[in-house]
């Protein structure tokens, strides 16, 4: 009989445990049950916050680097570096963790930022940049971004416009010329999540916009303020999937920057070393917080299944709570998952409790897939 050997491949259940901490609870439930069971973990992240840490897990360098805010304050950020590989998290920057609680600004959050945090790892000699854009504070296109690296942005007086995406209205001039020369020589991957366009129905103002404290009116400005900033930029590129991304952050650096959209997750799975992993695996277990429509979207355990049943490999799931049919589950290869919520069915205290939870869903999985 063939050696039982795991790899458990999960990203964080937000708000309650780290893909790390998912990771070691899962190891812990499972080898309760089976004492010396071979288990390899590889925490994993679809672009969004987590990215970079799922990269150092996977063996890259933490760099930190002190850049502006999406408030304008300074703030420490992370970016994680292999080689000549730098994996860059723009919610790092510019994220929705810098605000202060309760405190919005949709229509002036800048993605300064993460312009600066791209510029420290071009510093730090990357060649390749996976740019992880996702949970952003911001609205603005990337305009903030592109200033950072060199662009200028004026109104019809000459003068530089505001920061956000609002005073974009303003915009009379995009002078590209002075953007940082090394970006020419690199390959810069644009990985998200979401595929949604710059603008309109689909658009990340209307989209995306009510998360970061925007009204109904802040929205149609954005909205209108994005729209005109793509007629000087180049409107075809506001179409295309990614552009909307983090705020538009897809945007900037596809039209400028010369970046090329990848689905997050495929592109974390490629960098953190998947494959050779999976080659080593008999079960694989994937999860995130929350299994449910978006989790079929693009998200981290998606892609863990997707890759697993192309390899022919079992794969089961862990999650807080459970929002999908059995068929859905199924269809993505997942062969069963495991909530929190049925072991504590009060959310404030199964995410309080999401360790030992977690160590109990585990040992579940171990009699149910690996004891005997």
């Amino acid at each position: 009989m063939e050696t039982a050997r795991v790899l458990v491949a999960a990203d964080k259940f937000k708000g309650s445990l780290t893909a790390v901490q998912v990771a070691e609870r899962v190891t812990a439930g499972l080898r309760r049950v089976v004492p010396g069971l071979a288990v390899e973990t590889l925490p994993v992240a679809d672009g969004g916050d987590g990215t970079v840490a799922a990269a150092v897990a996977a063996g890259f360098e933490r760099r930190e680097a002190r850049v502006t805010g999406p408030l304008g304050d300074p703030v420490t950020a992370a970016y994680a570096l292999r080689g000549d590989t730098a994996v860059v998290e723009m919610a790092e920057a510019s994220g929705l963790q810098h605000l202060p609680d309760g405190v919005f600004a949709p229509l002036t959050a800048t993605t300064y930022g993460s312009g600066e945090l791209l510029k420290a790892a071009l510093e730090a000699g990357a060649t390749t940049i996976v740019f992880g854009v996702g949970g952003s504070a911001t609205t603005d296109g990337g305009a903030g971004m592109l200033a950072a690296l060199g662009a200028r942005f004026l109104d019809a007086d000459g003068k530089p416009v505001g920061p956000g995406g609002g005073p974009l209205a303003t915009l009379a001039e995009a002078d590209l010329s002075g953007l940082d020369p090394r970006l020419k020589d690199v390959d810069l991957i644009l990985a998200s999540d979401v595929d949604n366009p710059l603008t309109g129905p689909k658009g990340a103002p209307e989209v995306y916009g009510r998360q970061k404290g925007a009204s109904e009116e802040d929205i149609a400005v954005l909205d209108a303020a994005l729209t005109h900033y793509a007629s000087i930029l180049g409107p075809d590129t506001a179409a295309l999937p990614g552009a909307g991304a983090a705020g538009g952050i897809g945007y900037g650096a596809l039209v400028a920057l010369g970046a090329r959209f990848r689905p997050g997750i495929e592109v974390m799975l490629d960098v953190l070393g998947f494959a050779p992993a999976l080659a080593r695996a008999t079960l694989v277990i994937t999860g995130e917080g929350s299994l449910d429509e978006q989790t079929l979207h693009g998200k981290a355990p998606a892609g863990v299944a997707a890759a697993a049943r192309a390899a022919g490999i079992e794969v089961v799931a862990v999650c807080g709570r459970l929002a999908l049919p059995l068929e859905a589950l199924e269809k993505a290869g997942i062969r069963r998952a495991y909530a929190l919520a049925e072991l504590e069915p009060d959310p404030a205290v199964s995410m309080a409790q999401a360790g030992p939870l977690l160590e109990r869903a585990a040992e579940s999985i171990a009699r149910d897939f690996l004891a005997g």
